[in-house]
C-alpha cells in the first residue's frame, strides 16, 4: 500500500508527483491497466515468457559490467 505524507497544505503538487513516483516503482498503475480486462490463459502465458526474457536480457547486460 503507498502512503505519502503532506507534511504542508502548499506541497501539494509536491506530494501528488511522490505519490505517482511510488506507484510507479510498486508497478500498481501497470498492473490496474493489466486486470482492466479478462486475459486469455495464452495471452498469460506469452506475457510471462516475454517478461522471463526480458528479465534475463537485463540480468545478463548487468553481468558484463
Amino acid at each position: 500500500m503507498v502512503t505519502v505524507v503532506v507534511p504542508d497544505k502548499n506541497k501539494l503538487e509536491f506530494a501528488i508527483r511522490l505519490f505517482r513516483k511510488k506507484t510507479q516503482k510498486e508497478g500498481i498503475v501497470k498492473e490496474a491497466r493489466r486486470r482492466k480486462e479478462f486475459e486469455k490463459p495464452c495471452e498469460f502465458r506469452k506475457r510471462k515468457e516475454q517478461e522471463s526474457k526480458s528479465r534475463l536480457k537485463r540480468k545478463k547486460k548487468m553481468s558484463n559490467f
